[in-house]
Protein backbone atom coordinates (compact mmCIF):
# COMPACT_ATOMS: atom_id res chain seq x y z
CA UNK A 1 0.00 0.00 0.00
CA UNK A 2 1.33 3.16 -0.68
CA UNK A 3 2.30 5.72 2.10
CA UNK A 4 1.03 8.85 1.64
CA UNK A 5 3.97 11.73 1.78
CA UNK A 6 2.92 15.42 2.82
CA UNK A 7 4.21 17.75 0.80
CA UNK A 8 5.20 20.05 3.83
CA UNK A 9 8.87 19.82 4.68
CA UNK A 10 10.85 19.63 7.65
CA UNK A 11 12.23 22.80 8.34
CA UNK A 12 8.70 24.55 7.25
CA UNK A 13 6.95 21.99 9.87
CA UNK A 14 9.89 23.35 12.64
CA UNK A 15 9.63 26.92 11.54
CA UNK A 16 5.90 26.88 12.46
CA UNK A 17 6.04 24.71 15.49
CA UNK A 18 8.32 27.16 17.13
CA UNK A 19 5.43 29.53 16.39
CA UNK A 20 2.83 27.26 18.53
CA UNK A 21 5.30 27.07 21.28
CA UNK A 22 5.88 30.60 21.39
CA UNK A 23 2.30 31.40 21.06
CA UNK A 24 0.47 28.89 23.36
CA UNK A 25 2.49 29.08 26.37
CA UNK A 26 0.01 29.70 29.50
CA UNK A 27 1.60 30.26 32.59
CA UNK A 28 1.56 27.54 35.25
CA UNK A 29 0.55 29.85 37.83
CA UNK A 30 -2.68 30.91 36.23
CA UNK A 31 -4.18 27.69 36.68
CA UNK A 32 -3.95 28.16 40.45
CA UNK A 33 -4.83 31.98 39.79
CA UNK A 34 -8.15 30.98 38.49
CA UNK A 35 -8.99 27.80 39.90
CA UNK A 36 -8.58 26.13 36.83
CA UNK A 37 -8.49 22.01 37.83
CA UNK A 38 -6.16 20.89 34.80
CA UNK A 39 -7.48 17.60 33.61
CA UNK A 40 -10.81 17.96 35.57
CA UNK A 41 -8.67 17.24 38.45
CA UNK A 42 -8.97 18.27 42.03
CA UNK A 43 -6.02 19.30 43.59
CA UNK A 44 -5.25 15.99 45.93
CA UNK A 45 -6.08 14.20 42.11
CA UNK A 46 -8.90 12.83 42.12
CA UNK A 47 -11.36 13.60 39.19
CA UNK A 48 -13.72 16.72 39.47
CA UNK A 49 -17.51 15.37 40.02
CA UNK A 50 -19.32 16.05 36.44
CA UNK A 51 -22.05 13.75 36.70
CA UNK A 52 -24.21 10.72 38.26
CA UNK A 53 -24.34 6.94 36.94
CA UNK A 54 -25.87 4.03 38.55
CA UNK A 55 -23.24 1.67 36.54
CA UNK A 56 -19.92 1.73 38.36
CA UNK A 57 -18.31 2.78 41.35
CA UNK A 58 -14.33 2.72 42.11
CA UNK A 59 -13.45 3.35 46.03
CA UNK A 60 -9.82 3.36 47.69
CA UNK A 61 -10.12 5.94 50.02
CA UNK A 62 -12.66 7.61 52.71
CA UNK A 63 -12.74 10.93 53.88
CA UNK A 64 -12.24 11.23 57.95
CA UNK A 65 -12.03 15.28 59.15
CA UNK A 66 -11.44 16.34 55.54
CA UNK A 67 -8.37 14.20 55.19
CA UNK A 68 -7.94 11.17 52.40
CA UNK A 69 -7.75 7.85 54.72
CA UNK A 70 -6.54 5.04 52.26
CA UNK A 71 -8.18 1.70 52.09
CA UNK A 72 -8.55 -1.56 50.21
CA UNK A 73 -9.84 -1.14 47.04
CA UNK A 74 -13.18 -1.44 45.89
CA UNK A 75 -14.64 -2.02 42.32
CA UNK A 76 -18.48 -2.67 41.95
CA UNK A 77 -20.66 -3.48 38.96
CA UNK A 78 -24.51 -1.76 39.48
CA UNK A 79 -24.03 -2.18 43.01
CA UNK A 80 -21.93 -5.73 43.11
CA UNK A 81 -18.55 -6.63 44.26
CA UNK A 82 -16.38 -7.73 41.33
CA UNK A 83 -14.73 -9.97 43.83
CA UNK A 84 -18.21 -12.00 44.48
CA UNK A 85 -18.58 -11.76 40.66
CA UNK A 86 -15.74 -13.30 40.05
CA UNK A 87 -16.00 -15.81 42.60
CA UNK A 88 -19.39 -16.48 41.42
CA UNK A 89 -18.25 -17.35 38.16
CA UNK A 90 -15.16 -19.39 39.40
CA UNK A 91 -17.63 -21.76 41.78
CA UNK A 92 -20.19 -22.26 38.94
CA UNK A 93 -17.38 -23.16 36.68
CA UNK A 94 -18.38 -21.21 33.85
CA UNK A 95 -17.44 -18.14 31.99
CA UNK A 96 -18.27 -14.42 33.10
CA UNK A 97 -17.84 -12.13 30.61
CA UNK A 98 -21.05 -12.05 28.83
CA UNK A 99 -23.14 -11.82 31.80
CA UNK A 100 -21.13 -9.26 33.21
CA UNK A 101 -22.10 -7.37 29.79
CA UNK A 102 -25.19 -8.13 30.26
CA UNK A 103 -25.37 -6.88 34.28
CA UNK A 104 -23.63 -3.53 33.00
CA UNK A 105 -26.26 -2.67 30.46
CA UNK A 106 -29.40 -3.73 31.77
CA UNK A 107 -28.81 -3.31 35.39
CA UNK A 108 -29.07 -6.68 37.29
CA UNK A 109 -27.72 -9.85 37.43
CA UNK A 110 -29.49 -12.13 34.07
CA UNK A 111 -31.72 -15.10 34.90
CA UNK A 112 -30.43 -18.59 33.36
CA UNK A 113 -33.01 -17.99 30.78
CA UNK A 114 -31.88 -14.05 29.92
CA UNK A 115 -27.95 -15.44 29.52
CA UNK A 116 -28.82 -18.00 27.40
CA UNK A 117 -30.58 -15.97 25.14
CA UNK A 118 -27.98 -12.73 25.20
CA UNK A 119 -25.12 -15.42 24.16
CA UNK A 120 -27.34 -16.31 21.17
CA UNK A 121 -27.90 -12.98 20.16
CA UNK A 122 -24.75 -12.54 20.48
CA UNK A 123 -23.22 -15.47 18.54
CA UNK A 124 -25.52 -14.12 15.71
CA UNK A 125 -24.16 -10.87 15.52
CA UNK A 126 -20.48 -11.88 15.19
CA UNK A 127 -20.61 -12.31 11.81
CA UNK A 128 -19.46 -8.83 10.11
CA UNK A 129 -21.42 -7.70 7.00
CA UNK A 130 -20.81 -9.19 3.60
CA UNK A 131 -17.22 -8.08 2.01
CA UNK A 132 -16.45 -6.30 5.10
CA UNK A 133 -13.43 -8.10 5.71
CA UNK A 134 -12.15 -7.89 2.46
CA UNK A 135 -12.89 -3.91 1.45
CA UNK A 136 -12.78 -2.13 5.36
CA UNK A 137 -9.89 -4.52 6.50
CA UNK A 138 -7.88 -6.30 3.90
CA UNK A 139 -7.31 -3.43 1.62
CA UNK A 140 -5.67 -0.97 4.35
CA UNK A 141 -3.62 -2.32 6.74
CA UNK A 142 -3.01 -0.21 9.85
CA UNK A 143 0.28 -0.43 11.80
CA UNK A 144 -1.74 0.01 14.57
CA UNK A 145 -4.69 -2.23 15.41
CA UNK A 146 -6.40 0.32 18.06
CA UNK A 147 -6.81 2.86 14.25
CA UNK A 148 -8.16 -0.34 12.37
CA UNK A 149 -10.93 -0.88 14.92
CA UNK A 150 -11.95 2.65 14.90
CA UNK A 151 -12.18 2.89 11.37
CA UNK A 152 -13.51 -0.25 11.10
CA UNK A 153 -16.39 0.79 13.49
CA UNK A 154 -17.05 4.05 11.81
CA UNK A 155 -17.03 1.86 8.47
CA UNK A 156 -19.90 -0.24 9.82
CA UNK A 157 -22.17 3.44 10.09
CA UNK A 158 -22.50 2.44 6.31
CA UNK A 159 -23.90 -0.61 6.87
CA UNK A 160 -26.85 0.40 9.33
CA UNK A 161 -30.05 0.94 7.52
CA UNK A 162 -30.61 3.57 10.80
CA UNK A 163 -27.04 4.67 11.88
CA UNK A 164 -28.57 8.32 13.40
CA UNK A 165 -31.09 7.01 15.32
CA UNK A 166 -30.45 7.66 19.10
CA UNK A 167 -33.54 5.94 20.61
CA UNK A 168 -32.35 3.96 23.12
CA UNK A 169 -33.95 0.76 21.32
CA UNK A 170 -31.96 1.73 18.30
CA UNK A 171 -28.59 2.04 20.43
CA UNK A 172 -29.13 -1.26 22.59
CA UNK A 173 -29.39 -2.93 19.29
CA UNK A 174 -25.87 -1.24 17.86
CA UNK A 175 -24.21 -1.61 21.37
CA UNK A 176 -25.17 -5.32 21.39
CA UNK A 177 -23.98 -5.70 17.42
CA UNK A 178 -20.31 -4.07 18.40
CA UNK A 179 -19.70 -6.29 21.53
CA UNK A 180 -20.45 -9.32 19.43
CA UNK A 181 -18.07 -7.79 16.31
CA UNK A 182 -15.42 -6.18 17.98
CA UNK A 183 -13.26 -9.46 18.60
CA UNK A 184 -14.08 -10.63 14.94
CA UNK A 185 -12.49 -7.05 13.84
CA UNK A 186 -9.65 -7.11 16.25
CA UNK A 187 -8.35 -10.55 15.16
CA UNK A 188 -8.91 -10.22 11.52
CA UNK A 189 -7.14 -6.78 11.34
CA UNK A 190 -4.22 -8.53 13.60
CA UNK A 191 -3.68 -11.31 10.47
CA UNK A 192 -3.65 -8.51 7.77
CA UNK A 193 -1.16 -7.08 9.91
CA UNK A 194 1.04 -10.11 10.32
CA UNK A 195 0.42 -10.84 6.69
CA UNK A 196 1.45 -6.95 5.62
CA UNK A 197 4.07 -5.94 7.84
CA UNK A 198 5.14 -8.71 9.40
CA UNK A 199 5.25 -11.39 6.02
CA UNK A 200 4.09 -14.14 7.97
CA UNK A 201 1.14 -16.38 7.19
CA UNK A 202 -2.34 -14.82 7.87
CA UNK A 203 -5.29 -17.46 8.85
CA UNK A 204 -8.96 -16.56 8.68
CA UNK A 205 -11.35 -18.77 11.02
CA UNK A 206 -14.89 -18.41 11.07
CA UNK A 207 -16.78 -17.88 14.59
CA UNK A 208 -18.39 -21.11 15.74
CA UNK A 209 -21.59 -19.59 17.40
CA UNK A 210 -21.36 -22.39 20.42
CA UNK A 211 -18.42 -20.34 21.44
CA UNK A 212 -18.57 -17.41 23.88
CA UNK A 213 -16.30 -14.20 23.80
CA UNK A 214 -12.91 -15.56 25.90
CA UNK A 215 -13.18 -18.91 23.52
CA UNK A 216 -13.66 -17.17 20.02
CA UNK A 217 -10.93 -14.75 20.69
CA UNK A 218 -8.66 -17.63 20.95
CA UNK A 219 -9.56 -19.80 18.30
CA UNK A 220 -9.37 -16.86 15.54
CA UNK A 221 -6.07 -16.04 17.22
CA UNK A 222 -3.87 -19.45 16.85
CA UNK A 223 -3.54 -21.00 13.34
CA UNK A 224 -4.64 -24.47 15.27
CA UNK A 225 -7.64 -23.29 16.58
CA UNK A 226 -7.02 -24.43 19.60
CA UNK A 227 -7.24 -23.92 23.12
CA UNK A 228 -7.53 -25.27 26.90
CA UNK A 229 -10.76 -24.58 28.88
CA UNK A 230 -8.42 -22.98 31.63
CA UNK A 231 -6.77 -20.64 29.49
CA UNK A 232 -10.11 -19.40 28.30
CA UNK A 233 -10.97 -19.22 31.51
CA UNK A 234 -8.40 -17.15 32.50
CA UNK A 235 -8.61 -14.50 29.21
CA UNK A 236 -12.26 -14.43 30.23
CA UNK A 237 -11.47 -13.17 33.57
CA UNK A 238 -9.73 -10.38 31.81
CA UNK A 239 -12.65 -9.59 29.48
CA UNK A 240 -14.51 -9.10 33.09
CA UNK A 241 -12.04 -6.87 34.80
CA UNK A 242 -11.52 -4.54 32.19
CA UNK A 243 -15.29 -4.30 30.92
CA UNK A 244 -15.72 -1.50 33.36
CA UNK A 245 -14.21 1.09 35.69
CA UNK A 246 -16.21 4.28 36.26
CA UNK A 247 -18.22 7.00 34.01
CA UNK A 248 -14.73 9.37 34.54
CA UNK A 249 -11.87 7.15 33.26
CA UNK A 250 -10.54 9.17 29.98
CA UNK A 251 -12.33 6.75 27.25
CA UNK A 252 -15.49 6.30 29.08
CA UNK A 253 -16.01 9.97 29.35
CA UNK A 254 -15.28 10.62 25.89
CA UNK A 255 -17.62 8.21 25.01
CA UNK A 256 -20.39 9.85 27.08
CA UNK A 257 -19.18 13.55 25.93
CA UNK A 258 -19.97 12.49 22.08
CA UNK A 259 -23.33 11.01 23.31
CA UNK A 260 -23.81 14.20 24.98
CA UNK A 261 -24.06 15.83 21.82
CA UNK A 262 -26.72 13.71 20.22
CA UNK A 263 -24.07 11.68 17.84
CA UNK A 264 -24.43 8.25 16.45
CA UNK A 265 -23.24 5.17 18.28
CA UNK A 266 -20.35 4.54 15.94
CA UNK A 267 -18.46 7.87 16.01
CA UNK A 268 -19.33 7.75 20.03
CA UNK A 269 -17.69 4.05 20.06
CA UNK A 270 -14.53 5.23 17.78
CA UNK A 271 -14.13 8.54 20.49
CA UNK A 272 -13.85 5.78 23.26
CA UNK A 273 -11.33 3.64 20.96
CA UNK A 274 -9.35 6.56 20.18
CA UNK A 275 -8.82 7.67 23.91
CA UNK A 276 -8.21 3.91 24.60
CA UNK A 277 -5.54 3.96 22.26
CA UNK A 278 -3.05 6.22 24.31
CA UNK A 279 -0.42 5.14 26.38
CA UNK A 280 -1.20 7.33 29.12
CA UNK A 281 -4.92 4.99 29.41
CA UNK A 282 -5.26 1.82 27.65
CA UNK A 283 -1.91 1.56 26.22
CA UNK A 284 -0.25 1.52 30.05
CA UNK A 285 0.22 -2.55 29.94
CA UNK A 286 2.53 -2.20 26.64
CA UNK A 287 4.50 0.40 28.78
CA UNK A 288 5.04 -2.12 31.36
CA UNK A 289 6.27 -4.72 28.96
CA UNK A 290 8.40 -2.39 27.49
CA UNK A 291 10.23 -1.33 30.77
CA UNK A 292 10.51 -5.09 32.03
CA UNK A 293 12.08 -5.50 29.03
CA UNK A 294 14.64 -3.15 29.30
CA UNK A 295 15.25 -4.70 33.26
CA UNK A 296 15.37 -8.21 31.42
CA UNK A 297 18.04 -6.70 29.32
CA UNK A 298 19.93 -4.76 31.49
CA UNK A 299 20.14 -6.97 35.10
CA UNK A 300 21.85 -10.27 35.92
CA UNK A 301 19.39 -11.15 37.66
CA UNK A 302 15.70 -9.47 37.11
CA UNK A 303 14.57 -11.19 40.52
CA UNK A 304 17.52 -10.36 42.43
CA UNK A 305 16.06 -7.84 45.15
CA UNK A 306 19.46 -5.25 45.34
CA UNK A 307 19.40 -5.00 41.48
CA UNK A 308 15.58 -4.08 40.79
CA UNK A 309 15.63 -2.05 43.83
CA UNK A 310 18.80 0.10 42.49
CA UNK A 311 16.78 0.07 38.61
CA UNK A 312 13.35 1.09 40.13
CA UNK A 313 15.83 3.99 41.66
CA UNK A 314 16.83 5.14 38.23
CA UNK A 315 13.91 5.08 36.54
CA UNK A 316 12.04 7.22 38.97
CA UNK A 317 15.31 9.86 38.91
CA UNK A 318 15.16 8.97 34.77
CA UNK A 319 17.64 7.58 34.47
CA UNK A 320 16.71 4.54 32.83
CA UNK A 321 14.08 2.98 31.43
CA UNK A 322 11.91 5.11 28.80
CA UNK A 323 13.56 8.30 30.96
CA UNK A 324 9.71 9.44 31.88
CA UNK A 325 10.16 8.70 35.51
CA UNK A 326 7.20 6.70 35.85
CA UNK A 327 7.51 3.40 36.71
CA UNK A 328 4.80 1.61 34.77
CA UNK A 329 2.02 -0.36 36.37
CA UNK A 330 2.20 1.44 39.87
CA UNK A 331 -0.23 4.13 41.23
CA UNK A 332 -3.80 5.12 40.53
CA UNK A 333 -5.86 8.12 40.99
CA UNK A 334 -8.49 6.91 43.13
CA UNK A 335 -6.89 3.02 44.59
CA UNK A 336 -4.37 3.95 47.47
CA UNK A 337 -3.53 0.33 49.20
CA UNK A 338 -5.14 -2.20 46.27
CA UNK A 339 -6.31 -2.17 43.13
CA UNK A 340 -8.71 -5.36 43.17
CA UNK A 341 -8.43 -5.87 39.35
CA UNK A 342 -4.72 -6.63 40.05
CA UNK A 343 -4.87 -8.15 43.14
CA UNK A 344 -7.11 -10.60 41.18
CA UNK A 345 -4.98 -10.66 38.31
CA UNK A 346 -1.74 -11.34 40.14
CA UNK A 347 -3.38 -14.19 42.13
CA UNK A 348 -4.45 -15.70 38.59
CA UNK A 349 -1.05 -15.51 36.98
CA UNK A 350 0.52 -16.48 39.59
CA UNK A 351 -1.67 -20.39 39.51
CA UNK A 352 -1.45 -20.09 35.65
CA UNK A 353 2.78 -19.62 35.68
CA UNK A 354 4.19 -22.07 34.23
CA UNK A 355 7.46 -22.28 32.83
CA UNK A 356 10.66 -20.66 34.69
CA UNK A 357 11.01 -17.94 31.77
CA UNK A 358 7.23 -16.58 33.57
CA UNK A 359 8.22 -17.94 37.43
CA UNK A 360 11.20 -15.38 36.89
CA UNK A 361 8.90 -12.67 35.30
CA UNK A 362 6.30 -12.88 38.08
CA UNK A 363 8.63 -12.71 40.64
CA UNK A 364 9.83 -9.38 38.63
CA UNK A 365 6.63 -8.23 38.72
CA UNK A 366 6.24 -8.77 42.29
CA UNK A 367 8.99 -7.31 43.19
CA UNK A 368 8.12 -4.04 41.46
CA UNK A 369 5.18 -4.00 43.65
CA UNK A 370 6.67 -4.86 46.92
CA UNK A 371 9.80 -2.07 46.42
CA UNK A 372 8.16 1.07 44.71
CA UNK A 373 6.42 2.55 46.95
CA UNK A 374 8.90 3.00 49.76
CA UNK A 375 12.11 4.15 47.04
CA UNK A 376 8.98 6.44 45.38
CA UNK A 377 8.99 8.14 49.16
CA UNK A 378 12.27 8.09 50.05
CA UNK A 379 13.42 9.74 46.34
CA UNK A 380 10.35 12.14 46.08
CA UNK A 381 9.36 12.89 50.19
CA UNK A 382 6.25 11.95 48.60
CA UNK A 383 3.83 9.79 51.30
CA UNK A 384 0.86 9.31 49.40
CA UNK A 385 0.55 5.33 49.33
CA UNK A 386 1.29 3.49 45.85
CA UNK A 387 -0.50 0.22 44.47
CA UNK A 388 0.07 -1.84 41.62
CA UNK A 389 -2.88 -1.31 39.20
CA UNK A 390 -4.22 -3.72 36.56
CA UNK A 391 -1.58 -3.05 33.94
CA UNK A 392 1.26 -4.72 36.53
CA UNK A 393 0.26 -8.28 35.64
CA UNK A 394 -2.25 -7.91 32.48
CA UNK A 395 0.66 -7.86 30.38
CA UNK A 396 2.18 -11.10 31.42
CA UNK A 397 -1.46 -13.20 31.35
CA UNK A 398 -1.57 -12.02 27.70
CA UNK A 399 2.19 -13.48 27.27
CA UNK A 400 1.54 -16.87 28.91
CA UNK A 401 -1.52 -17.46 26.69
CA UNK A 402 0.40 -16.44 23.79
CA UNK A 403 -1.31 -13.29 23.06
CA UNK A 404 0.86 -10.84 20.79
CA UNK A 405 1.71 -7.67 21.94
CA UNK A 406 -0.09 -6.19 19.33
CA UNK A 407 -3.45 -6.91 20.89
CA UNK A 408 -2.74 -5.71 24.39
CA UNK A 409 -5.05 -2.76 23.98
CA UNK A 410 -6.99 -4.22 21.68
CA UNK A 411 -8.15 -6.54 24.26
CA UNK A 412 -8.58 -4.31 26.19
CA UNK A 413 -11.06 -1.68 23.73
CA UNK A 414 -13.47 -5.38 22.99
CA UNK A 415 -13.47 -5.60 27.10
CA UNK A 416 -14.64 -2.02 27.71
CA UNK A 417 -16.85 -1.81 24.79
CA UNK A 418 -19.37 -3.24 27.73
CA UNK A 419 -18.79 0.00 29.76
CA UNK A 420 -19.00 2.02 27.25
CA UNK A 421 -22.42 0.64 25.86
CA UNK A 422 -23.65 0.69 29.50
CA UNK A 423 -22.81 4.31 29.62
CA UNK A 424 -23.94 5.68 26.35
CA UNK A 425 -27.17 4.32 26.77
CA UNK A 426 -27.23 6.02 30.39
CA UNK A 427 -25.87 9.28 28.98
CA UNK A 428 -29.04 9.12 26.50
CA UNK A 429 -31.45 8.30 29.08
CA UNK A 430 -30.60 10.43 31.98
CA UNK A 431 -28.21 13.15 30.48
CA UNK A 432 -30.18 15.52 28.90
CA UNK A 433 -27.53 18.50 28.63
CA UNK A 434 -24.46 18.38 26.21
CA UNK A 435 -21.23 17.82 28.35
CA UNK A 436 -19.39 21.71 27.83
CA UNK A 437 -16.58 22.38 30.30
CA UNK A 438 -15.26 26.37 30.53
CA UNK A 439 -12.27 26.96 29.79
CA UNK A 440 -10.46 30.03 30.83
CA UNK A 441 -8.78 32.66 28.34
CA UNK A 442 -5.67 34.17 29.16
CA UNK A 443 -4.75 35.87 25.79
CA UNK A 444 -4.41 39.51 25.90
CA UNK A 445 -6.25 41.37 22.92
CA UNK A 446 -3.97 43.69 20.89
CA UNK A 447 -4.30 45.72 17.39
CA UNK A 448 -4.99 44.27 13.78
CA UNK A 449 -2.13 45.16 12.09
CA UNK A 450 -2.61 45.56 8.37
CA UNK A 451 -0.99 42.95 6.20
CA UNK A 452 1.85 45.24 4.35
CA UNK A 453 2.99 46.34 8.03
CA UNK A 454 3.80 43.21 9.49
CA UNK A 455 7.26 42.45 10.58
CA UNK A 456 8.29 39.29 12.44
CA UNK A 457 8.61 41.58 15.61
CA UNK A 458 4.93 42.61 16.25
CA UNK A 459 3.76 39.12 14.97
CA UNK A 460 5.55 37.32 16.71
CA UNK A 461 5.80 39.33 19.56
CA UNK A 462 2.14 40.05 19.99
CA UNK A 463 2.54 40.84 23.49
CA UNK A 464 4.32 44.07 23.10
CA UNK A 465 1.53 45.36 21.26
CA UNK A 466 -1.41 44.81 23.36
CA UNK A 467 -4.29 47.38 23.61
CA UNK A 468 -4.85 50.07 26.11
CA UNK A 469 -8.06 47.98 27.40
CA UNK A 470 -5.73 44.75 28.07
CA UNK A 471 -3.23 47.34 29.77
CA UNK A 472 -5.68 48.29 32.33
CA UNK A 473 -6.72 45.00 33.51
CA UNK A 474 -3.43 43.74 33.95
Amino acid sequence: MAKYMSPITNDALKSLCSEIRLNDKIDVADYGRFGVKRGLRNADGTGVMAGLTKICSVDGYYIEDGERVPRHGKLNFRGLDINEIVEGCRKEDRFGFEEVAWLLIFGALPTAEQLTKFQNVLAECRELPEDFIEDMIMKAPSPNIMNKMARSVMALYSYDDTPDDISVENVLRQCIQLIAQLPSIMSYAYQVKRRHYYKKSMYIHQPKPELGTAQSILRTLRSDRLFTDEEAKLLDLCLILHSEHGGGNNSTFATRVLTSSGTDTYSAIAAGIGSLKGPKHGGANIKVKEMTTFMEQELSDITNEGQVADYITKIIKKEAGDRSGLVYGMGHAIYTISDPRAVLLKDAAKKFVFSEEFERRFRLLELIEELTPDIFRSIKGDMKPICANVDLYSGLIYDMLGIPEDLFTPLFTVSRMAGWAAHRLEELTTGKRIIRPAYKNVSLPYHYIALNERTEENVLHPDKYITREALAIM
